[in-house]
């Protein structure tokens, strides 16, 4: 199933602009953190608030002052939940990120669901190889395949690792935003949904690379729908779909990402489903991650 009505997200305390991934994130802007935990908390409450009144369950977790975990808000890079019960532990490129794998968060989680097995492939730490979860990697999760763009944080032989352990097929390539400069996660030039991919065609240079990923997903049989580079930019890529209880399906995006976004591919979207979309703008500056970044879907089996 590509959707869960599961979301877990991270109540942020100590959230702020982070010098140790701004070296490989251009999405980051120094300087515009004044008051940043205060502004980001209010948008992560007024976030999740929309997401509750749609039927979506969210579990929140609050995190910890200590240790000093600024990037805590973005969940999704350091754990991934599947349906098998099986959960899995990534490689983090930041030293300050790798504190965000805390047991209380996988507490709160076994309370709901449960945990059947865990691979852990935080150990290629040690080699400076990175794979940043369903940051660097998004997930078909029907057709069992990993879309991922190489990058620091996104190596092709932890990839491969986690392909091995998880029975998915690897699509990868290289994607650069206008300068030259490589993509630091997936995530944020495309999207896929059950019957769609939102992507960025445009930061694909490599003609071959750009024909695989465009054959993967006409194979997938779902519609292609391109967004420019200056929409990448504003976070349009960084979209998620998600359902609620009753199944009905909606596609989670911030504000930024949604008043970027034209009306035919609003058009297109809708289609599928209704469009939710939030104000991110201090998580988005000083963070540089989106709305998905935020949301860690769990597929785990729900506990009786």
């Amino acid at each position: 199933m590509q959707t869960t009505s599961h979301i877990l997200m991270i109540k942020p305390v100590n959230f702020s602009f982070n010098a140790e991934t701004a070296v490989n994130n251009a999405f980051q802007v120094a300087g515009e953190d004044e008051g940043a935990q205060e502004k980001a908390l209010d948008e992560f409450e007024d976030f999740v608030l929309k997401l509750s009144d749609s039927g979506i369950d969210v579990t929140v977790v609050d995190d910890t002052p200590f240790p000093y975990t600024p990037d805590s808000i973005f969940p999704n890079n350091w754990i991934s939940f599947h349906e098998d019960g099986s959960i899995f532990l990534y490689p983090m490129y930041a030293d300050n990120r790798r504190l965000e794998r805390k047991d209380s968060v996988l507490e709160s989680v076994e309370k709901k669901f449960e945990i059947r097995k865990t691979v852990d492939l935080s150990g290629f730490e040690k080699e400076n190889q990175f794979l940043e979860g369903t940051g660097s990697m998004v997930l078909d999760r029907d057709h069992k395949i990993a879309y991922a763009c190489l990058s620091p944080r996104t190596s092709e032989t932890v990839l491969k690792k986690f392909c091995e352990a998880s029975g998915y097929k690897a699509v990868v390539f290289n994607s650069v935003d206008q300068n030259g400069k490589a993509i630091y996660h997936t995530n944020v030039m495309m999207c896929v949904g059950d019957q769609f991919v939102v992507i960025c065609m445009d930061s694909i240079p490599d003609q071959k690379e750009k024909l695989l990923v465009r054959e993967a997903i006409r194979e997938s049989g779902k519609e292609l729908i391109e967004i420019t580079l200056d929409q990448m930019n504003h976070f349009a890529g960084n979209m998620l779909q998600v359902q609620n209880k009753s199944g009905e399906k909606f596609l989670v995006m911030s504000t930024q990402a949604f008043h970027s976004l034209n009306k035919d591919q609003i058009k297109k979207l809708e289609i599928y489903n209704p469009i939710i979309h939030s104000s991110l703008q201090t998580i988005e500056t000083n963070g540089g991650g989106s709305a998905r970044c935020m949301m860690a879907e769990v597929y785990l089996p729900v506990k009786d």
